[in-house]
Formats: structure tokens, C-alpha cells, sequence
């Protein structure tokens, strides 16, 4: 009987162990951190526009408020200052939820399969570059310099 109960509490433990390492932060994706990525909030058509004229790729992040790594990504990564200010020195940042609105028709357009999706696309609405999931911060910087050494007109 003794060992059954050691047995169960080990069981337990590891349980809640397991479920801490996969919890999410909580995140406010309308929100941008004030040190981290800035996100444009207007429509597509815009977005283009203003990539044309300041001659940028556009970073879309294509989120679900569900979506743990997503929530990950607005927690550590897009919030890292480094990040922030790589990003917004060097894009056009839009992050949009692929299961609302404008970006239902962008996740479609795009062919997003999973989420995070995470797009470089140039002034004329073209994938450059895309990958998904999670990145940490410093592996996010170096796929931003990857992208502008690779990509960028």
C-alpha cells in the first residue's frame, strides 16, 4: 500500500511538472511592448503601400489567440528589445489573427497551414520567406539579418 501512494505522488509531481513546462504566458495580442516589435495596426492595401515607398519587406506574424507558441513568440520574442529594434528599423511589422477578419482572407492567400506562421513578403504582396513556429529571440534576429542580406531588393 505504501508504495502505491509513493508511486501516485511521484505521478503526480511529474504531472505538474509537465504541465509548467507547456503552460502559455498570458499575452495581449493588441498590445505592442514599448522595447519590442511595433506592429502596424492598418489594413493590407496599406501595409503594401507603405513597404513600396520605404522600400521594406513586410514581417506577418499570422497568429490564433489559442495558440501557444504564438503566445510565446508575443511574450519573449517580439518583446526582446534587440528584436524590437532590428525589426522595426529593418520591416514593416503586421501580426494578424488568421482566424479573424482581414486575416482569414491573408491566412488563405498565404497558404498558412499552422500557426505561428511567420512571412517576409515584399512590396508587392510576394513570400520571400517563410517559416513557422516558435523562435527564440536571438534565433529570430539572425533569421531577420538572414532575410534582409538574402532577400532585400
Amino acid at each position: 500500500m505504501m508504495n502505491k501512494l509513493i508511486y501516485l505522488i511521484i505521478g503526480l509531481l511529474i504531472l505538474s511538472l509537465i504541465f509548467l513546462a507547456f503552460k502559455s504566458p498570458k499575452v495581449d495580442f493588441e498590445k505592442d511592448t514599448p522595447q519590442g516589435i511595433q506592429f502596424y495596426k492598418g489594413v493590407w492595401k496599406e501595409t503594401l503601400a507603405i513597404a513600396k515607398k520605404e522600400n521594406k519587406l513586410i514581417f506577418l506574424d499570422v497568429y490564433a489567440t489559442w495558440c501557444g507558441p504564438c503566445k510565446k513568440l508575443k511574450a519573449y520574442t517580439f518583446s526582446d528589445a534587440d528584436v524590437g529594434s532590428f525589426y522595426n528599423n529593418n520591416f514593416i511589422n503586421v501580426a494578424i489573427d488568421g482566424e479573424k477578419g482581414e486575416g482569414i482572407e491573408l491566412a488563405k492567400k498565404y497558404g498558412v497551414k499552422a500557426y505561428p506562421t511567420l512571412l517576409f513578403i515584399n512590396s508587392s504582396g510576394e513570400i520571400v520567406y517563410k517559416t513557422a513556429g516558435y523562435h527564440k529571440a536571438d534565433d529570430f534576429k539572425l533569421l531577420g539579418k538572414h532575410i534582409i542580406n538574402n532577400y532585400k531588393k
